[in-house]
């Protein structure tokens, strides 16, 4: 009986530590990534790094070459950056099927970001916030489906008009992958 009862022990020791050890896999935390931006020529415009947040995950962009003025970013469903338009990207990253718009009652999509400004030299190092994505395994990561991509467009996102924003074209692209 005691050796029974010994294995018993053992057995729900190993098995406790397992769940444990796969516990402590899944919270582990995400790592930043650096997303390599181009323009449809090929030619690199930038980085941007990707970070985990509480509040989703955080962008620190270092642009250049890009035209002055507020200009919309935002995460793609497709891990795919076919030049000369990067429509290869797809629509927005929406696991929900909410409606675009950061203001919008029905929204917002999931890879809806806040705009960001280019100054007048062509460059920016804005930092922003992307509420609705994150760098882990849940149906709101960047990695869903082998990866996805962010996208600048030409023109500022009015935050509100389905589908994109009114953003205007698709000026620069990069792959978002572990």
């Amino acid at each position: 009986m005691t050796k029974k009862l010994l294995f018993s022990a053992l057995l729900v020791s190993v098995l406790g530590g397992s769940a444990l050890a796969d516990t402590k896999a899944k919270m582990a935390p995400a790592k930043p990534i650096t997303v390599k931006l181009s323009d449809a020529t090929g030619k690199s415009v930038g980085t941007a790094k990707l970070s985990p947040d509480a509040a989703g995950v955080k962008i620190t962009l270092a642009v250049k070459g890009l035209t002055p003025g507020e200009h919309a970013i935002h995460v793609h469903e497709t891990g795919k950056c076919d030049a000369p338009d990067f429509k290869s990207a797809g629509g927005h990253f929406n696991p929900e099927h909410k409606k675009h718009g950061l203001e919008s009652p029905d929204g917002p999509h999931a890879g809806d970001i806040p705009n960001f400004t280019v100054d007048a030299k062509g460059g920016s190092t804005a930092t922003i916030m992307a509420s609705g994505i994150k760098l882990d395994d849940s149906e709101h990561s960047v990695f869903t489906g082998g990866g996805t991509a962010l996208v600048i467009h030409a023109k500022a996102d009015d935050l509100k008009t389905d589908p994109a924003g009114a953003a205007g074209d698709r000026v620069a692209c990069g792959l978002i992958k572990k």
